[in-house]
């Protein structure tokens, strides 16, 4: 704008409010001005000019933390958060943690010196302290959790219907004919983790099976899958059924199931929970929890927007349960009746 200043021999508030199209400056100016920085190929900056009026009106930047950019459900989180966040005319700030505490820690600190209006974010695994995300409410950060919440600080949230899922997936392996089911999860410092634990112990419960804890694993990707499945089924009295925590350690167990000569469904029955590409593009496609990452984050994008905007009382937090929903296909055995 100092260049156009310069050319016209005007202030560079004259050339600002020409350019927003101020009835203040003369037509032929303001015509002479929009021209020649249509010509000049020239790009307003939009932080700048937010952050010039950042104290009457929110900075429309959302901050968005993922654990990590390669899985499936996650890009189907951030096409949900964008769909909205665009609609409302707000843009994204997207970093990953990768799963580490040290670096989730640093984004913060990085979106809070960007000046960003909200975050919505699901914390690494590894996450055990929490004083990043009230230093983040204690400046009045408004705060959204999606899939992995924090316990440890009072912030909205929106997750799926982990407990139900792991419930409907387990009682299908079971009503399929598995008498001996093992869970492949993360570690339970996660409350994710801990619901769908929670949800397979219900199922065994419900169908009158005890919990046997030589198949409870913490095991929750396909490169430990692929090791932990040969010890399990080399046991003396193997798993007869798998429940996974994400589709792709689901995967894993299907691989390492099928190198060792076992019939999928047949010897050994295996349910997911993601319901992502991956799951139509193995043989068998794999039975799994359809997530719906894309409303997950369409939700959560809603709920920051609200509270940014005001539309949700100060201090108070809202908790959205997206419901899930079983996908059945080749990896599990059929059933005449079907609980749902």
């Amino acid at each position: 704008m100092k260049d156009i200043a310069r050319e016209f021999g005007v202030s560079v508030s004259t050339v600002s409010r020409a350019l927003q199209g101020s009835l203040h400056i003369s037509k032929e100016k303001r015509e002479l001005i929009q021209r020649f920085a249509s010509e000049n190929k020239f790009t307003p900056n939009v932080i700048a000019e937010t952050l010039r009026y950042s104290k009457v009106k929110p900075i429309k930047i959302i901050g968005v933390i993922i654990p990590q950019f390669v899985h499936y459900y996650f890009s189907t989180v951030l096409a949900g958060i964008e769909e909205v966040t665009s609609k409302f005319g707000y843009r994204m700030m997207i970093a990953q943690s990768d799963e580490k505490y040290e670096k989730e820690v640093e984004i913060c600190h990085s979106f809070v010196e960007n000046r960003v209006c909200g975050i919505i974010v699901s914390q690494a695994k590894d996450t055990v302290k929490y004083e990043h995300f009230q230093n983040l409410l204690d400046r009045d950060i408004p705060l959204v959790f999606y899939d992995r919440i924090c316990t440890g600080v009072s912030a909205s949230h929106v997750v799926v219907d982990d407990y139900a899922g792991s419930f409907m997936g387990v009682s299908h392996l079971i009503e399929t004919g598995c008498k001996r089911v093992a869970f492949f999860g993360s570690a339970m410092n996660l409350q994710i983790v801990q619901n769908r634990y929670n949800g397979y112990k219900d199922a065994l419960f419900k169908h009158g099976i005890a919990i046997d804890e030589h198949f409870v694993r913490k095991c929750d990707n396909r490169h430990d899958a692929e090791i932990v499945t040969p010890v399990l089924l080399g046991s003396e009295n193997p798993p007869d059924g798998f429940f996974a925590v994400n589709d792709d350690t689901a995967l894993g167990i299907l691989y390492s199931a099928k190198n060792l000569g076992y019939n999928i469904p047949e010897d050994i029955a295996i349910c997911g929970f993601t319901d992502g590409i991956r799951a139509k593009s193995c043989d068998p496609m794999l039975t799994t929890i359809e997530q719906r990452g894309f409303d997950v984050g369409s939700e959560a994008a809603k709920t920051l927007i609200d509270h940014v905007e005001n539309n949700i009382p100060s201090g108070k937090t809202i908790k959205k349960v997206v419901r899930t929903r079983l996908i059945i296909r080749g990896t599990t055995r059929e059933v005449n009746i079907i609980n749902n």
